[in-house]
């Protein structure tokens, strides 16, 4: 991590705001009700990359925790082998740890509680709280009613406890084929939560895990095994986002239907003399962002249909995406300080996460030229062989970022963009007859228009004032200044300007038949034969720059190669989204 990361992380705990978690956390603490602890844990299904909606719980989690001298485990609830994968799993703690955050102790997944899972599930049949069930998926949704109409008893409810037993051993030893059998809760199936209505507590599914190989045949669903793996890892706060509220008495329920000593006893306190309280599941608004999609079924959908190049595609809003693209930990981790947390939904503006980047690396990337389109220039009156070495200040806000040697030869490039034979009104660059400085160098004068045979511009004949490096020509004022690089000692470069994937607000409307009919044209352009300078791809080399008068970008890691280095723009200079 770099200083000023370290110092923006610093800064951001240091004036960390209210909000209801930390109020309620601080009136445990004060309560001793958890005998002082904070634990709590960032809990991903691995079915998926993380995108930014996940990095506001992962700042979450983990800042709450380490804010009053706690701990936030890393735990993957990996109970659905049919969508999780090794590779997610990778992604997901590669991101946390580039966020700048840290898990206490190893990385735990919930399959490793398969077996406990399995002995409490059976402590539930004992109780008779728990039945297997003969009806298929289609009936089970049949029998569980609807939100005005109450649901009915499975003709197995009545099932006895000795059945049942030798059943679900049976399911376990996989005697039976998938969807033939499961195990559900016997709570109430005229609840007026849904969710209460005998809810399936496990499936049989003959498929390999991803961690426990082919050892299991059946496995649990979330609700059950979450509430339970928070229990034996002893989080004292299960902080969840909003769509899980309707869940919470389904978490409660199952917890205060074990034995409290059987699940200290599995416990990581285990029989130690520590306050042992079950953990409370508290509920805030997800993070929802403007002209993005969130939603990880159409996320891998775009992977999987071609929409985009992959999971970490820089128009992706997946934190491997964002990170390709030159977001920094610290833009990420500011933004979701400031959006805040609250139990109201709403949607936050991508010109806020936008802000955060461009604050970020205004006050942190340094400065280097790069001409994207490029137009010769000849300096008519220096040696063919002229070479001289400028020195450019890094940042010209801050003089500890030191300084730069750049090359200036006889013939330069400077951006097609800056010249014009007839210029329209307040154009302030480089025009047939007039003058412009170049950054950090010399007055030049273009004196002749070179042109090839259908009329297109290909080089300026221009003269330098040798009289004004570092000072103001004698007698007349030059308005402009433009960036410019040696044409000699450049560097080719490709260029990918990205810009928003989606070109509507909400492109997950229920409005919209197909979220493909509002993708942004101009998301991604790509341009060749652009010119560096040569320290930007120094071994030392920042890895964000802002490309004077160009924006922001980074250098692509993935797709380039020593013959062609790619650069990503992270954002431009200013909003140009905004009315």
């Amino acid at each position: 991590m770099t200083e000023s990361e370290k110092e923006s992380r610093s800064v951001a705990h240091a004036v960390a705001p209210s909000n209801f978690i930390r109020n309620m956390i601080a009136e445990d603490l004060a309560a001793d009700k958890h005998g002082g602890r904070v634990h709590t844990r960032f809990p991903p299904e691995p079915n998926g990359y993380l995108h930014i909606g996940h990095a506001k719980s992962i700042c979450l989690n983990f800042s709450v925790a380490a804010e009053n001298k706690g701990h936030c485990n890393l735990r993957f609830d990996d109970t659905n082998p049919a969508k999780e994968s090794q590779e997610y799993v990778d992604a997901i703690k590669d991101n946390i740890k580039w966020l700048g955050f840290e898990w206490h102790g190893e990385v735990r997944y919930s399959s490793g509680y398969f077996e406990y899972l399995y002995r409490f599930a059976v402590q539930l049949i004992e109780n008779g709280l728990a039945y297997v069930d003969s009806l298929s998926p289609d009936e089970a949704r049949e029998y569980r009613g609807t939100l005005t109409e109450p649901g009915k008893n499975s003709p197995d409810r009545g099932r006895s406890i000795e059945d049942n037993l030798e059943l679900f051993e049976r399911m376990r030893a996989g005697e039976f084929e998938d969807a033939s059998y499961s195990l559900r809760a016997r709570i109430d199936m005229a609840a007026p939560n849904i969710n209460m209505r005998d809810p399936v507590l496990y499936r049989i599914r003959h498929i390999a895990h991803h961690q426990t190989g082919d050892q299991w045949c059946i496995y649990p669903t979330y609700d059950y095994t979450h509430c339970i793996s928070d229990a034996i890892e002893n989080i004292t706060h299960s902080l969840c986002t909003l769509e899980f509220e309707d869940h919470r008495p389904l978490y409660d329920w199952i917890l205060n239907n074990l034995d409290i000593a059987s699940l200290r006893e599995v416990s990581d306190l285990g029989k130690q003399d520590v306050k042992y309280v079950l953990p409370q599941q508290t509920e805030f608004a997800k993070l929802k962002l403007n002209y993005t999609i969130m939603g990880k079924r159409n996320l891998k959908e775009m992977v999987d249909t071609g929409v985009v190049t992959g999971w970490d595609d820089p128009r992706m809003p997946t934190l491997a995406g964002m990170r390709r693209r030159g977001f920094t930990p610290a833009s990420i981790r500011n933004f979701c300080e400031s959006v805040g947390v609250s139990r109201s939904e709403s949607i936050v503006d991508m010109s806020m996460l936008e802000h955060a980047i461009r604050e970020d690396l205004d006050r942190n990337a340094p400065r280097a030229m790069c001409v994207l389109k490029p137009l010769k220039v000849s300096l008519e009156n220096l040696d063919e062989g002229h070479r001289e070495i400028l020195s450019l200040q890094n940042h010209p806000k801050n003089e500890l970022m030191g300084r730069r040697d750049v090359p200036f030869t006889r013939d330069i490039y400077i951006d097609r963009a800056d010249f014009e034979e007839e210029p329209p009104a307040g154009f302030k660059r480089l025009v047939a007859g007039g003058e412009v400085r170049l950054r950090g160098s010399y007055v030049i004068k273009c004196m002749d228009v070179v042109k090839d045979a259908n009329g297109e511009i290909t080089e300026l004949k221009c003269s330098v004032d040798k009289d004004t490096l570092g000072k103001k020509p004698e007698g007349r004022k030059v308005k402009g200044v433009i960036h410019w690089v040696s044409a000699s000692e450049g560097i080719p470069i490709s260029i990918r300007l990205y810009d928003r994937l989606f070109n509507v607000e909400n492109p997950e409307s229920k409005d919209i038949e197909d979220y493909r009919d509002c993708l942004n044209p101009n998301s991604l352009i790509e341009v060749t034969g652009s010119i560096v300078e040569p320290s930007v791809l120094n071994e030392s080399a920042s890895p964000n720059f802002q490309f004077e008068r160009e924006g922001y970008f980074c250098i692509d890691h993935k797709d380039s190669t020593e013959n062609d280095p790619i650069f990503n723009r992270t954002i431009t200079l200013r909003d140009s989204w905004s009315a």
